[in-house]
């Protein structure tokens, strides 16, 4: 039988946090540090819950166990595959997705203000009827609204197939079919024409020169749901201009573009963006009206 240097949860989280700051690895898909995602890794491949490290630190491990453990690490070493793609599983706040390689790993600062409904810009949540997600990847958006907007269908937008098998998937686990439907799409191009309460999107918005920079954990996703063009706003655009005749009077429009707000306000800042702050500050997301639409 093989035989290793390691016996507890304790000796392998020291070794991978070791071997993950060693290797330089990003740590951009949902953990901060190397401590927080060594921590996930070993507890999820031990099937042991994940809030609750402390007491299973010095437990006996069997042999096998322990290899199972050390072939992640050196996975997600070596290979510098995202944690999310070796688990197949994602966290957005309270609400956990299947995800693989098909899909970006969610990480949306558009999930901080689901839970409040987008408020003040949503009176009732319990008026919203018709919700439209473009570039809805993994669904996450689209499942985590149809859970707090009880009375919507959300239309769940995506170019690719591969992303919308992943998503009907996680559509599937929550048991939203009928309220959350996936529709194949270039944007608005095959979206039955109707008018939306709100319309989401977490499009493709890193710039060209961003791109060439991106870490070797980003390159393992989609690179199609990534790159937003030169400025990073191609797909922007044609979401903004597209808005308008799709929203009711009352409606709204978000749109996240994380750290690209100088190319945002470059290209829309003559109609008055609303910031809305999150966890990234203050020019991480963005709100316009059907009004400001209207009158563009």
């Amino acid at each position: 039988m093989t035989t290793t240097p390691f016996s507890t949860p304790r000796d392998l989280l020291r070794y991978a946090v070791s071997r993950f700051n060693a290797a330089k690895l990003f740590f951009g898909h949902g953990s901060a540090e190397a401590f927080d995602e060594a921590a996930y890794l070993v507890l999820h491949t031990l099937k042991l819950p994940l809030d609750r490290l402390d007491p299973f630190l010095d437990a006996k491990l069997l042999p096998e166990e322990v290899l199972q453990v050390l072939a992640v690490i050196e996975r997600r070493t070596s290979e510098r595959v995202p944690a999310a793609y070796i688990t197949n599983e994602a966290w957005l706040g309270t609400y956990a997705f299947y995800v693989d390689e098909r899909v970006l790993v969610p990480r949306s600062f558009i999930a901080e203000l689901i839970p409040n409904f987008f408020s003040p810009w949503v009176n009732d949540p319990f008026q919203v009827e018709n919700v439209l997600e473009l570039c809805t990847g993994s669904g996450c958006l689209a499942i985590m609204m149809a859970d707090v907007y009880q009375n919507a269908v959300v239309d769940a937008v995506d170019i690719s197939k591969d992303a919308l098998a992943v998503a009907e998937r996680n559509i599937r686990d929550y048991k939203l079919e009928g309220r959350v439907n996936p529709i194949e799409s270039d944007l608005y191009e095959n979206v039955p024409f109707k008018k939306y309460d709100l319309i989401v999107t977490n499009p493709p918005y890193v710039n060209a020169d961003s791109m060439s920079k991106l870490p070797p954990e980003y390159l393992r996703e989609p690179q199609i749901a990534l790159h937003g063009g030169l400025d990073g706003m191609d797909l922007v655009r044609k979401i903004v201009a597209g808005a308008a005749e799709r929203l009711t009077p009352e409606g709204i429009l978000v749109v996240e573009i994380g750290n690209e707000a100088e190319y945002a306000e470059a290209a829309f800042g003559h109609l008055g963006l609303t910031w809305l702050t999150t966890s990234a500050g203050d020019e991480a997301v963005f709100l316009l009206t059907a009004e400001q639409l209207q009158n563009a």
